[in-house]
């Protein structure tokens, strides 16, 4: 038998005429359309005694009357195979229609899967947790949160219809296997990376424990399910090399996109700020602290965290080169996919043969201008606005220079200890 998947809402609107009931024993090739939704939604393997019982356990909702319901209670099962002899399973003046077989089939559907108009199903659940993110864009989320959560959605019911021929589903019909077959789907179908796909699946589990929690679910499906490790990624920082030979690089007058990128790049460098916050931040972001010193102080878009660095000259140098009255940013609108390519352009410029993404002036504001300077790890986690000292850990690593120095500072303040056994 081929492994198919069964799907309901092509059995309900399909008629039975082509019901096989000829041979004593049902061959589920010949009848798949109106047996196998009710016999399990799983791997398209036979369960005929399943059926059977599940048929008979039913028909007393469609068949029968309320008085021979009552006569039922005692010794329902045996009753219940006598009142199946006289099933219709087709009903010849309707071509189908208005059979006692057909209209268990659609008690089934409305008992199995519930009404797809009223209940909570996966999609809903999908379309409510997207339409959250995307209201809470400027209040607690950025405005970069919401396409990860899109995506999902798209790739999420391409699934489904690819692999079920519906829709969407309900919650009682998944099942582990669905996971994993979304998981394989993803990683081979699309040719998502592996930390794409890891971000599908987060939210996917994300969907069924809310759907658990408000009671939409009876079960919390995939809480136990172990998500794919990241990829593994080299430290982003620059080396002392590459930052200078950006920091030097000469650039044709002409070509100001390209002073403008090398310029956010390098403020970022100074200052630790990403990209979302390079582009929003303004004059009223500056502060002078009481010794005169200028602060750069903002609430970060990703996560709203503050983050407060004082401002290198560097930095103060290139404010100052794009001061204007007629904006309010500090530095002019340059767009993501604009930028991006433009760091290739400045790579190239630089002879540095490695990629560049503008992410790595943020590494390397962290373990290159901070770290290597002295400057503890807490204060750089203030720096860079991040909640958790161990995202700091991430960004700021130790230099094999900033290891020597340390290691010679420890020589030199113990050099007069001695050793007690």
């Amino acid at each position: 038998m081929s492994n198919k998947i069964w799907n309901f809402d092509i059995l309900v609107d399909d008629c039975f005429v082509n019901f096989n009931t000829k041979k004593q024993e049902i061959n589920p090739d010949h009848n798949d359309r109106l047996l196998s939704v009710a016999n399990g939604f799983e791997d398209g393997s036979w369960r005929y005694r399943q059926f059977k019982e599940f048929v008979f356990s039913n028909i007393a909702e469609t068949a029968l009357s309320a008085q021979e319901r009552e006569k039922l209670i005692d010794n329902d099962y045996g009753r219940l195979i006598e009142a199946a002899k006289h099933l219709r399973l087709v009903d010849k003046e309707q071509n189908g229609k208005g059979s006692e077989i057909a209209e268990i089939i659609l008690y089934v559907k409305d008992l199995f899967q519930g009404s797809m108009e009223t209940q909570m199903t996966l999609m809903k659940m999908t379309d409510a947790v997207c339409d959250d993110i995307k209201a809470r864009i400027g209040i607690d989320r950025a405005k970069g949160t919401y396409p990860g959560y899109h995506y999902m959605r798209l790739t999420l019911g391409e699934f489904i219809e690819t692999k079920y021929k519906v829709k969407d589903l309900a919650f009682g019909q998944l099942t582990e296997q669905f996971i994993h077959e979304y998981q394989a789907f993803a990683t081979e179908e699309k040719g998502y990376a592996i930390d794409t796909v890891r971000h599908h699946l987060a939210v996917l589990k994300k969907i069924c424990r809310l759907a658990y929690k408000k009671g939409y679910s009876e079960k919390c499906h995939f809480q136990h399910f172990a998500l794919p490790q990241q990829s593994e990624r080299t430290p982003r920082a620059l080396s002392r090399e590459s930052f200078e030979k950006i920091r030097d690089v000469k650039i044709p007058v002409y070509r100001k996109s390209h002073m403008l990128a090398r310029d956010l790049f390098l403020f970022a460098c100074y200052t630790g700020v990403s990209y979302a916050d390079v582009v929003s931040i303004t004059n009223e972001n500056l502060y002078t602290d009481e010794n005169g010193a200028l602060w750069l102080k903002y609430r970060r878009k990703k996560n709203e965290h503050r983050a407060s660095v004082k401002l290198l000259p560097e930095a103060l140098v290139l404010i100052n080169k794009y001061h204007s009255e007629d904006r309010e940013t500090l530095f002019p609108l340059f767009r993501w996919s604009n930028l991006r390519r433009h760091m290739k352009a400045l790579a190239a410029l630089a002879g540095i043969k490695d990629d560049l993404c503008y992410h790595q002036a943020r590494h390397s504001f962290a373990s290159l201008i901070t770290l290597e300077a002295g400057v503890p790890i807490e204060t750089i986690s203030r720096m860079l606005g991040h909640s958790d000292i161990s995202t700091t850990q991430v960004y700021a690593r130790v230099s094999p220079k900033k290891l020597f120095e340390d290691m010679d500072k420890f020589i030199k303040a113990t050099k007069d200890f001695q050793l007690t056994l």
